[in-house]
């Protein structure tokens, strides 16, 4: 076999591990952690909601339900991120040759807009979808995610028994599906297109001479990576929530146990208040006082520090991110009852939050009617709360960042690490016990 032949070979091989190969669960999961880590670490914690949210408020104004304007698509953060994580999965099935647009039965195209209207309201209620509301949520150390967690076990054994009586009871709906598919070389075509198109907006963004525009283009590309990642494995976090009670697979939810345990590491690092990490400022700040003063010693520098804004902050130890990040008022009712209901709309979509993403990225017409239903319901309903203050008033919940209590960082640590280590040890016991399947 010649050189030119044996690289060919290699450059193939490794073609199919990163486009066609369907990635390990696990593999995935660390990879979710990790780039969710990076992009608190590049800004802000991401989710799914904050874009649905942002696309249905335009659906809203349109319409002429809300008087506000809502933040440009390509300027919210939140929006700026669906659209890199949607980007990413496009890009992936169509390098992975399996592309194409498929219509539903009439069915679930009915269930698609229940699904939508319960993800929305889920999600207002509980402070987040599956992501901000659970695994983020967790991740940021807020014990709101913890009432969504367990939510969200019920939801789906909920839905999962739905499911089961629609099967025997509900015979309307079974037809008009089709699929639409492309040809190969045009897919891969398309899918580079998509990749270059990411980086060029990512370069678009930088140039901005605004701070906030010209940061958005981390987070695109960042969102990205996690969307071409999920589609690759097909990562759903609703599978974690489904399949030990439906099949008694565990796969799914100890990546996503194992993912919430890494992302939680990386917040602690992030959130924990450094004294070093100013240290460079203040030396500087104390520079240039001491050089004016050299300049002249008539100059009275109280005048000036009564002048600075902040300038108490350079006495204090400051993170890398605000520990209020993901830290929502929802440990309470509005977090069970809203991952409850959450639940049952992502058994009913076939996805969560971020597998209707991944999911309207290679195609899927079901989850791309959940999108609007989706954001248009969660505009509303957190418009509502937010009007009444319902969350800031207490009427959802406590706002409960636990390293504030008397647990500390490392007792939040270790709390996380226990549940996320019982609810592992648990599904995998039932993966051969089957004590917790539900029967039809």
């Amino acid at each position: 076999m010649s050189e030119e032949s044996l690289f060919a070979g290699k450059a193939k091989g490794l073609y199919k591990t990163l486009c066609l190969d369907e990635w390990h669960v696990n593999t995935v999961g660390i990879i979710v952690g990790l780039f969710t880590v990076l992009i608190m670490a590049w800004w802000r914690p991401w989710g799914a909601v904050g874009a649905v949210r942002n696309w249905g408020e335009w659906v809203l104004y349109g319409l002429g339900i809300v008087g506000h304007t809502p933040k440009a698509f390509l300027i919210s953060s939140g929006s700026v991120i669906g659209i890199g994580f949607v980007a990413g999965a496009f890009a992936s099935a169509n390098l992975g040759q399996n592309f194409a647009i498929r219509v539903p039965p009439y069915l679930e195209m009915c269930k698609a807009v229940m699904a939508g209207i319960c993800m929305g309201v889920g999600a207002a209620l509980a402070g987040g979808c599956n992501v901000g509301g659970f695994y983020n949520a967790i991740g940021n150390l807020s014990a709101s995610g913890f009432a969504m967690w367990l939510g969200l076990i019920i939801g789906a054994v909920t839905g999962l028994k739905y499911l089961y009586w629609e099967m025997e009871h509900v015979s309307w709906g079974s037809g008009g599906a089709k699929t639409f598919e492309f040809p190969k070389w045009l897919q891969v075509i398309v899918g580079i297109a998509t990749i270059i198109g990411l980086v060029w907006g990512a370069y678009a963004y930088s140039a901005s001479t605004k701070s906030y525009t010209a940061s958005l283009g981390g987070l695109m590309v960042i969102a990205a990576v996690l969307g071409y990642s999920m589609h690759r494995g097909r990562w759903c976090m609703i599978q974690g929530f489904r399949e030990p009670h439906m099949t008694g697979d565990c796969k799914m939810a100890k990546s996503v146990a194992l993912s919430v345990c890494i992302v939680a590491i990386g917040a602690a690092v992030l959130k924990y208040p450094v004294p070093q990490r100013l240290n460079g400022v203040r030396e500087t700040f104390s520079s240039v006082v001491q050089a004016v003063k050299d300049e002249d010693s008539h100059i009275d520098m109280s005048d000036v520090f009564d002048n600075v804004d902040y300038l108490d902050t350079l006495q204090k130890p400051l993170p890398v991110l605000d520990k209020i990040n993901y830290v929502r008022g929802t440990f309470g009712w509005g977090g069970v009852v809203g991952g409850i209901i959450f639940g049952i709309g992502a058994m009913l979509a076939g996805g969560c939050g971020t597998g209707t993403l991944w999911r309207v990225g290679e195609g899927q017409i079901k989850l791309l009617i959940v999108v609007p239903f989706f954001g248009i319901s969660n505009a509303l309903m957190t418009n509502w709360f937010r009007a009444a203050h319902f969350e800031s008033s207490g009427k959802l919940g406590s706002f409960v960042y636990m390293p504030d209590t008397f647990l500390g960082y490392g007792g939040s640590l270790l709390l996380i690490f226990l549940v996320m280590g019982a609810w592992y040890l648990v599904v995998d016991w039932n993966e051969d016990s089957n004590k917790l399947i539900v029967d039809m």
